[in-house]
């Protein structure tokens, strides 16, 4: 395996000499729709977009039934419209990656696997996979199976993935913005010169899980949160991590906690768990609110004193921020979960390209 794994550190860096002078920012988007809502979204200034979610059938990947295969068909079909948009398959997602570390513990499994992924991308003419295993080696969604040994595996998937997808297809993977899976769940220095990027999800730091209100999404640490996007890609940084293989993740939801004192418009307060808006749903509610913004943290919140609502979530302004944070420090860009959870127009979407446009174009 280490000899395998340096024949492919060696020819990732011989095909990638002539690309380390164009470094260009680009924009990815999780997408979880049906076949036909991504045509009432506009993809201009969109470099990726990945469909989520396919999973394991036995060792190999699978499109799952008949409708996902017509929406990565049209998908697809996007690239005419969008000539410089690239489609990716994705693995697995929160609750979706079971038997991931089963199937990926045996070297026949990921060698199935592999080639699995690679006929998938062939045959829909996608362009790469983006693995989102939550989480090898630690714990993530409840009753899924992790062990200590997922660290290693993970690395050999993709070596295999590399073996068995053809030259110029993408490889990524999403990665957990917590010291936890950063210590624990990759091994950094072997998996990164054969990934395209890690997709870091600087989100969902406060949820189901927290005993008290948060910034489930902050750009930066406030007095009492020391989790955020800057201290997470610091952290990558930290590892030897190249910037620009890094995306810093934009939340397109709302999460909200209940029974919250109207105490410091309810933030850093006991709470209980609520639930979950998407940008359009969070509109019917949202004239119970007053806004708010947190500037140590960077971030936007809201409270409902009637109801004694919290709301944590991204806006414009948020959004904004993290994506001129991606262009400014020379990250590989900015991406987000999921399109589905946005406005058809004049959504954070538009405030990324636009912002995206606007700071490029000043360079």
């Amino acid at each position: 395996m280490k000899k395998t794994i340096l024949l492919l550190l060696i020819l990732v860096a011989l095909t990638s000499c002539n690309e380390a002078t164009e470094w260009k920012p680009q924009l990815i988007a999780y997408y979880a729709g049906d076949e036909k809502s991504i045509d009432e979204f506009d993809l201009n200034g969109v470099d990726q977009i990945i469909y989520s979610f396919l999973h394991l059938k036995g060792n190999e990947l699978a499109v799952d039934n008949e409708a996902d295969s017509l929406t990565l068909v049209n998908l697809v079909k996007q690239k005419k419209k969008y000539p410089n948009l690239k489609v990716l398959v994705s693995l697995g997602g929160w609750g979706g990656c079971e038997t991931c570390s089963e199937v990926f513990s045996t070297a026949q499994g990921r060698i199935d696997f592999a080639v699995s992924t690679a006929k998938i991308i062939e045959t829909f003419d996608a362009d790469g996979i983006d693995l989102d295993w939550e989480y090898p080696a630690i714990s993530g969604y409840p009753g899924h199976k992790y062990q200590p040994e997922d660290r290693e595996n993970f690395t050999d998937l993709v070596v295999q993935l590399r073996n068995y997808m053809k030259q110029g297809d993408i490889l990524s993977f999403a990665a957990g913005a917590s010291t936890r899976f950063f210590e624990n769940s990759v091994e950094w220095d072997k998996v990164m010169p054969l990934v395209d990027n890690v997709n870091l999800m600087t989100y969902d730091f406060f949820g189901s899980g927290s005993s008290k209100t948060g910034h489930h999404t902050a750009l930066s640490s406030n007095a009492f949160q020391d989790r955020s996007a800057e201290a997470s890609i610091k952290a990558l940084i930290d590892l030897g991590i190249n910037p620009k293989k890094i995306f810093i993740g934009g939340a397109f939801y709302i999460k909200t906690f209940k029974e919250v004192a109207n105490v410091n418009n309810g933030l850093n307060q006991p709470a209980k768990w609520n639930r979950s808006y998407n940008q359009i749903n969070f509109d019917s509610v949202r004239s119970n609110f007053n806004f708010y913004w947190d500037e140590q943290a960077q971030a936007p919140y809201a409270y409902d004193s009637i109801n004694k609502i919290f709301a944590t979530f991204d806006d414009p302004r948020s959004i904004k921020l993290k994506t001129e944070f991606a262009l400014k420090n020379n990250l590989g860009g900015i991406m987000f979960w999921q399109l589905m959870n946005d406005k058809k127009q004049n959504g954070l979407l538009k405030t990324m390209v636009d912002t995206m446009n606007e700071t490029t174009s000043e360079k």
